[in-house]
């Protein structure tokens, strides 16, 4: 774990999607390091669980809309250190994959090089390409691309999926084998992860901040461990000690699924995040890694069992059912 050294000497840092998965995480270790906080993220009073993670007054929730510049400038003044975490799985009304992760970025990286930030931490996603079928992956490659010609000594760090308590994969997958009999397997579930643990993800925050050669550089954020999407589902109903068919279906067979699940309000499933599993999300072969910035990462299987226990039959406090 990185140690807060460097960063105790600083007033403010801002921290974009603050209150989100990985946002409450990091917002949590700069509160262990004594700086203020401007946690902005869509609801600031939704977002009030922050406040006790600090001391009176160290983290403020406020709202800033990113695809408004005068908002962020309003955000990032006095901050030394901005953090920018925004990003959605699918499109909904304005909040578009081009407004939010291409064009938002890059609005963030100018208001805080105007503001006088000294550091830029952008998360983007393991993936990101410009020359991608799925939106998603396109998007986040032009906001990296933003970033870098706005800040260019910006730290760019690329998770895979994150897990951890209240992710949005595995508790997701636990869900739905509460109430159907089967899982689907997307294009045969061949497609490869490294899931990453969201405080491994926070701890590699902090060191590229305390770590002087992470400036300008690229992170790819991978757990110890690959595993294909079938591998994923089993280990899941394994923690779960649920019994559930896995049927495989055809990616063309799964799009024209997702044409008519996307215009759900909140969608289990889009097109696009059918195209995205048409490729492995892994870390790269020589790209710089958790190692790099002197963290060991943490196997799925350690920390999987501390938040899906509710999910076995009885709860979480029955481990002697045979698995239903």
């Amino acid at each position: 774990m990185s140690q807060p050294s460097s960063l105790a000497n600083q007033q403010i840092v801002t921290v974009f999607g603050a209150s989100g998965f990985i946002g409450r995480n990091i917002v949590r270790e700069l509160a262990k390091r004594g700086v203020r906080v401007n946690a902005v993220c869509r609801d600031p009073e939704h977002a009030k669980f922050l406040k006790p993670m600090g001391v009176v007054g160290q983290i403020t929730p406020m709202r800033a809309d990113v695809t408004d510049e005068e908002a962020i400038a309003g955000a990032v003044s006095g901050a030394s250190i901005v953090i920018n975490l925004v990003g959605i799985l699918h499109s909904s009304g304005r909040n578009t994959f081009d407004a939010v992760q291409a064009t938002a970025p890059g609005l963030i990286a100018k208001a805080a090089k105007r503001a006088g930030a000294g550091k830029f931490i952008h998360v983007s996603a393991i993936g990101a390409d410009s020359e991608s079928g799925a939106a998603y992956a396109r998007t986040k490659a032009q906001g990296e691309e933003a970033v870098r010609g706005a800040f260019p000594q910006a730290t760019i760090l690329r998770p895979s999926i994150v897990f951890g308590p209240n992710d949005a994969f595995f508790n997701r997958f636990a869900g739905m084998a509460m109430v159907s009999p089967f899982l689907p397997l997307i294009g045969g579930g061949t497609t490869k992860f490294q899931p990453v643990y969201v405080d491994d993800v926070a701890d590699a925050a902090m060191a590229a901040l305390d770590r002087p050669e992470a400036a300008g550089r690229t992170y790819e954020l991978g757990g110890p461990t690959v595993f294909t999407f079938r591998e994923l589902m089993q280990l899941t109903l394994k923690v779960m000690r649920r019994k559930r068919l896995l049927i495989e279906i055809p990616f063309w067979a799964a799009k024209i699924q997702a044409t008519v699940l996307e215009l759900l309000p909140s969608p289990p499933l889009t097109r696009d995040q059918v195209e995205l599993l048409k490729t492995d999300n892994v870390v790269a072969p020589g790209a710089r890694t958790l190692a790099e910035l002197g963290i060991e990462a943490t196997a799925v299987d350690a920390i999987l069992p501390t938040y899906l226990e509710k999910f076995r039959p009885g709860g979480r406090y029955n481990s002697d059912r045979i698995p239903a």
